[in-house]
């Protein structure tokens, strides 16, 4: 299995857009899938075909392919970028959610360092916990940086 926070090499077929919001998805795992769509949904999902994330905040759909989409409501947990709450995670793999980095902020901890020393020691799962299926660094750095200047 690839590092969790390694970005896969395996990619779509073919570029893919969502058919709701036609934002174009970035590729996943099926791992990404299996591990966090609700029984039902995962019964109807078809291994075969390439699944990506739709990462627009304004459209329920959280992954599809050519033939089906799965929405927010579908996952096991909420998604960052579809869901503005405060305890939401930003980081699936250790617990930090937008209040959470909040506090650690305004106390002058480092939660990016944290995070990523627990990744250097491979006790990340990304491509299991975050629906992205890649690793959270990203969101987490965006995430502060618009906190700092607001």
């Amino acid at each position: 299995m690839d590092s969790c926070c390694q970005t896969s090499t395996e990619e779509p077929k073919m570029p893919m857009q969502c058919p709701v919001c036609n934002q174009k998805g970035k590729g996943v795992q099926l791992i990404t899938l299996k591990a966090l769509l609700q029984p039902r949904a995962l019964e109807n999902i078809h291994p075969e075909l390439s699944y990506a994330f739709c990462a627009n905040s304004d459209c329920k759909v959280v992954y599809f392919s050519d033939m089906q989409t799965f929405d927010k409501n579908m996952l096991k947990v909420p998604v960052f970028q579809k869901d503005d709450a405060l305890d939401v995670p930003i980081c699936y793999c250790f617990g930090w959610t937008r209040e959470r980095l909040i506090q650690a902020v305004l106390e002058n901890q480092h939660p990016i360092k944290h995070i990523r020393e627990k990744v250097q020691s491979k006790r990340c799962g990304c491509e299991v916990n975050n629906p992205q299926g890649v690793c959270c660094l990203g969101n987490v750095t965006a995430f502060i940086r618009g906190f700092d200047k607001s």
